[in-house]
């Protein structure tokens, strides 16, 4: 018996830390790279900040260094306004289908929300390249492909998740709290202000940062809406890679990647603080 539960201790510390080095060692090559002295490709051929320090140069003699500050501002852009939309409507898209709706009318809903979360990256860009295309025609030109469609095309799809985990927390709350916020006669606001809004709070923090990875990690989505003024760094680095990545891409990658990082951890503290 403790033999099995040894062996079983053991393949599952070998299965974590295989998950871990497939998670990591990846942006920890990029990271090490970045300080790479060559210019291009992988061979390494010595150490240098010199990319870090290129990044912050004048732009008026180094244009490189505007155009990549450019596309990181347009990357944190769109990953920031498109997850802010999308975690207000999927929160309130959580909360109406949360009302007790009879259960064909629920099982649509659940059904209309998963279809963004499962259909294929391409399949979803090639619809709303269509929807822009008559938009365009009907509506007005501000449906040119620019940072405006790129939001738009990222919210679409950043809704489904956001709507997925808080309406799994509004599941796992249960109606116990609310009915007895109504047995004390809490207002609907006070109601939601001090009760439901602080228990969703940790499943609304946790939305918010898988729309903003998946709005920084998207590409296909991005490449169909992007105009010639809204590149993102994904964009800009399967652009790049034509001409063999410069090692400045691995510089502000990791930059980006640290930035997150920290982000995560405030929210991560912010979520407890509010569940406190």
């Amino acid at each position: 018996m403790k033999l099995g539960r040894g062996l079983w201790r053991g393949l599952t510390t070998i299965a974590a830390f295989f998950g871990f080095a497939l998670l990591y060692l990846p942006l920890f090559a990029v990271a090490v790279y970045s300080f790479n002295a060559a210019e291009r490709g992988l061979l390494w051929t010595g150490f240098s900040i010199r990319w870090y320090l290129d990044l912050f140069a004048d732009p008026e003699t180094n244009r490189r260094a505007m155009e990549i500050r450019e596309v990181a501002v347009n990357t944190l852009m769109l990953g920031g306004a498109s997850t802010l939309i999308a975690t207000v409507l999927g929160t309130l898209l959580a909360l109406g289908m949360h009302f007790p709706w009879p259960s064909s009318v629920s099982r649509v809903l659940e059904s209309i929300v998963d279809i963004p979360a499962v259909a294929p990256d391409i399949t979803f860009a090639a619809v709303l390249v269509m929807a822009f295309n008559v938009l365009r025609r009907v509506v007005d030109q501000w449906f040119e492909p620019s940072m405006t469609t790129m939001i738009i095309g990222h919210v679409t799809f950043e809704i489904a998740f956001v709507t997925l985990i808080v309406r799994s927390r509004l599941v796992a709350i249960g109606p116990t709290l609310s009915e007895a916020a109504m047995d004390l006669y809490a207002s609907p606001w006070i109601h939601f202000r001090r009760v439901t809004l602080p228990l969703l709070w940790p499943a609304i923090v946790g939305g918010a940062m898988l729309a903003f990875t998946l709005s920084l990690n998207d590409f296909v989505i991005s490449f169909f809406t992007s105009g010639p003024r809204s590149v993102t760094l994904p964009l800009y680095v399967y652009q790049s890679q034509m001409r063999g990545v410069r090692t400045d891409l691995f510089a502000i990658s990791t930059l980006l990647l640290i930035g997150v990082a920290v982000s995560i951890v405030i929210l991560e503290r912010l979520t407890r603080w509010r569940h406190d």
